[in-house]
């Protein structure tokens, strides 16, 4: 068993926004899998079976500071261990449309990171970091609450095939080999 979390804010005012790139790929997997996210607990579930494993995708409904609470919730409810969760989230830190996978690593200041270390007390998870940049005179709080310019907008539909793929291939492969195929 497997569960892919996507963070992000709900709500319409931060639908299409950088901090909301974990949903949308959530989202475009669920779409390219045919697999119906609904409304439960706080957040969205959808589950299937791929390439033999079972699969949960999540989108915490909790706002992103607060989102180790549906994490917590969705793992201990269906028994699916630490080391079998990847968290998707926005990084300032990597250029946009950069993808980065790591394991047990620190927060990096990711505010629903760090909520999730919290509530979970482990780092043993793995994250799927997706480049949202960093803007030369905005705030970083702005920029990621800020929406995608035309230019980005243009390139999610490509972030998104690569997020697939990088996703399908987690279920069955080990994430070492996984991070050296696409790091």
């Amino acid at each position: 068993m497997k569960c892919i979390v996507g963070l992000g804010n709900p709500g319409r005012r931060y639908k299409d926004t950088r901090h909301n790139i974990g949903f949308k790929a959530i989202d475009a997997f669920a779409d390219a899998h045919n697999i119906k996210l609904v409304e439960k607990d706080n957040m969205e579930i959808g589950e299937a079976n791929i390439n033999g494993v079972k699969v949960f995708l999540v989108k915490p409904l909790t706002y992103m500071n607060l989102s180790g609470q549906s994490v917590a919730k969705i793992l201990k409810y269906y028994k699916i261990p630490v080391k079998d969760l990847i968290i998707i989230q926005d990084d300032v830190d990597l250029p946009f449309g950069t993808i980065k996978l790591k394991e047990n690593s620190a927060s990096g200041g990711h505010n629903g990171i760090k909520d999730i270390e919290r509530v979970l007390n482990s780092k043993e998870y793995k994250r799927l970091k997706l480049g949202v940049g960093k803007h030369k005179y905005k705030d970083t709080a702005d920029h990621v609450l800020g929406k995608f310019n035309r230019k980005e907008r243009k390139e999610l539909d490509n972030i998104f095939m690569l997020t697939n793929n990088i996703l399908n291939d987690y279920l069955t492969t080990d994430f070492i080999k996984l991070s050296t195929k696409y790091n």
